[in-house]
C-alpha cells in the first residue's frame, strides 16, 4: 500500500526535476534575517515553491518562497528562503516536507537557521547560539503516522541529531572570525503566539536554552532520513519574563537583520568548510 505523504513527495521532486537537474550536497534552511544570504550563492536556477504543485507556501513577513540552487564556493547547494511553519496552518507533514524534498534531491546535510528566543544567562539580542541538542514535546512529532520505510527506520534514534563534526567546523569558523559563538538546547513551540512567562521558566528549568518556532520537527525528519544536521539560532530577543519589553515580531525581524553580516559569514564560512 503505498504512503500519501511519500507519493506526494515524490511528486513534488519531479516537478522539480522538470525545471532543474542540479543535484545538490548540502541543504541551507533560511531563518529571519538570513534573507539576504542568497547573494553569496552563484545562482544555477531558482525554483518558486508555487511551482510546485501541492507545496506548501510560506505566509510570514520576511519569509519569500523560493528554492535557489547554485554554489557557494566549490560546495553545491540548496539554499530555502523561506519556511514554513505549523502555526500557518498546515499539516506536520508539509511542514517538513522541503527538508525531505531537499533529501530526495541529493542533499546529505542539512544546516537549519532561525531566529529565537533566549533564555540562557548573558544572552543578548543578537547573539548567535550553536544548536547542540533540542527538546521536542511541545510540537507534534512529524513521524507520527505510517512510516515512510524508504526515508528511515520506525523507530528513529535521536541520540545524535546535530552532529559533532559539523558542530567543530562551525566552532573554528566563529573562532577564527572573532564571532562571539555561544551554544546550548533550542525548543520548538507551536506558536504563533509568543510564550507566557511561566512557559519559560518552566523551559528554563528543562535546560533550554532558545525557544522558537521552527526548526526542531525538521531537524527530525531530516535525521530520520539520515541527512547530518546543524543548526544556528540568531537570538533575536530575551524571551517573555527574562526582558521587561513586550514580544512582537517587527523587533524579532529588526534583531536578526542587524545580526545578519556575521551570521552570513558564519554560515557561509562553515558550509564552504564541510565535507560532505
Amino acid at each position: 500500500m503505498s504512503n500519501p505523504t511519500y507519493e506526494k513527495l515524490l511528486k513534488c521532486r519531479d516537478a522539480v526535476r522538470k525545471i532543474t537537474d542540479f543535484e545538490p550536497d548540502i541543504a541551507l534552511v533560511l531563518g529571519s534575517g538570513l534573507g539576504a544570504f542568497a547573494d553569496n550563492i552563484k545562482v544555477e536556477c531558482e525554483v518558486s515553491y508555487s511551482d510546485i504543485p501541492g507545496f506548501p507556501v510560506s505566509t510570514v513577513p520576511g519569509h519569500a518562497g523560493k528554492f535557489i540552487f547554485g554554489y557557494l564556493g566549490k560546495k553545491k547547494i540548496v539554499c530555502m528562503k523561506g519556511r514554513v511553519h505549523y502555526y500557518e496552518g498546515y499539516d506536520i507533514s508539509d511542514v517538513v516536507l522541503p527538508a525531505r524534498l531537499m533529501h530526495l534531491l541529493g542533499a546529505k546535510i542539512l544546516f537549519l537557521t532561525n531566529a529565537a528566543g533566549g533564555l540562557g544567562k548573558g544572552f543578548n539580542a543578537g547573539d548567535l547560539m550553536l544548536i547542540t541538542d533540542h527538546v521536542s514535546i511541545f510540537a507534534p512529532n512529524p513521524l507520527i503516522g505510517p512510516n515512510i520505510d524508504e526515508m528511515g527506520p520506525r523507530f528513529a534514534d535521536m541520540s545524535d541529531v546535530y552532529k559533532k563534526d559539523l558542530q567543530s567546523v562551525i566552532k573554528k569558523v566563529a573562532k577564527k572570525n572573532g564571532i562571539d559563538l555561544k551554544k546550548g538546547v533550542y525548543c520548538q513551540l507551536t506558536g504563533p503566539s509568543f510564550e507566557s512567562p511561566a512557559e519559560i521558566k518552566l523551559l528554563g528549568k528543562l535546560g533550554v536554552s532558545a525557544v522558537g518556532m521552527s526548526t526542531v520537527v525538521e531537524a527530525i525528519a531530516a535525521n530520520h532520513c539520515g541527512m547530518r544536521v546543524c543548526g544556528v539560532s540568531c537570538i533575536s530577543n530575551l524571551a517573555a519574563g527574562i526582558s521587561d519589553e513586550p514580544l512582537c515580531h517587527e523587533e524579532v525581524q529588526e534583531a536578526a537583520d542587524k545580526a545578519a553580516p556575521l551570521f552570513t559569514k558564519l554560515v557561509a564560512e562553515s558550509i564552504k568548510k564541510f565535507e560532505v
